[in-house]
């Protein structure tokens, strides 16, 4: 992330949608991003556009004014500036409106085999249970489908692949976000866990991955008490609490002599057989 000399943030990787929010006309100033300012009319456009790409179409002005947490008046000045900046919305007050092109996002190229594995990988995401990665599934699904060609998009909103799950995969007891937000910034938590036997310990662990199994997610971690990789079932944890310290930049290596030992695993046991 860069931050330039008017207080404009910009991220690698996501130029396209950027640019699109720069020639977003506006009655004032542009803010720096900051949580404790009103969100910025540029910012909001882009809000919309992610609205208007996830809401089953036709969407009337007041679902979008709801959704946006704005008056209907300032809704239609809002679909005036996408219009004007290049986005084709069909559509009219009082019949509702529907995103056809979104041009914040670059067009995308997908055989039928290639949607209807994404629309299966997506699919079993849902079936797993957690509600924050479901709801960033159906996110994932809607930007994608928003850039592709319409045919294409029908193909993905309406795959010939489907998953059946009558109960999720399991129920999460604790929200896993802090632990997964623990793994990518590389810090250490404290858990409280119960293992196979009842018995309760209280643990220091660096997480590194989560495992996705049939029945239940497992956090592979560095345990600080045993000094070796252990496997932590999240069902198990009874209270995850970020500690503050940082493992940066052992992850990567530490996850490079895990793989190393399972691969000496294979091959003792390969050599006894």
């Amino acid at each position: 992330m860069r931050r330039d000399g008017k207080g404009h943030v910009s991220t690698p990787g996501c130029s396209a949608a950027l640019d699109f929010a720069v020639r977003i006309p506006h009655s004032g100033p542009q803010l720096p991003i900051s949580v404790s300012r009103p969100m910025s009319r540029s910012a909001r456009l882009l809000r919309l556009l992610h609205a208007m790409r996830t809401l089953a179409a036709p969407i009337t002005a007041a679902r979008l004014a709801e959704e946006m947490g704005v008056s209907p008046r300032s809704l239609y000045r809002d679909i005036d500036a996408l219009r004007s900046a290049g986005a084709r919305i069909e559509g009219e007050r009082g019949y509702g409106y529907r995103l056809l092109e979104d041009p914040a996002l670059p067009p995308q190229m997908l055989d039928q085999d290639e949607i209807e594995v994404l629309a299966l990988g997506l699919a079993e995401v849902r079936a797993w249970g957690d509600p924050a990665l479901a709801h960033a599934a159906d996110s994932v699904l809607a930007k994608i489908g928003a850039t592709l060609p319409d045919e294409r998009e029908r193909q993905l909103l309406h795959a010939i692949t489907q998953v059946f799950r009558p109960e999720p995969r399991y129920v999460p007891t604790l929200d896993l976000a802090p632990l997964r937000a623990a793994c990518w910034k590389e810090h250490g938590v404290d858990i409280r866990y119960v293992d196979g036997d009842g018995a309760t310990s209280d643990r220091a662990i660096l997480p590194l991955a989560l495992f996705y199994t049939e029945t239940c997610v497992t956090a592979l971690s560095w345990c600080c008490l045993r000094e070796d990789f252990r496997m932590f079932r999240t069902d198990r944890m009874i209270e995850i609490r970020p500690n503050g310290t940082s493992f940066r930049p052992r992850r990567v290596p530490l996850l490079r002599d895990y793989l190393e030992q399972l691969r000496m695993r294979r091959v003792a046991r390969s050599n006894r057989s």
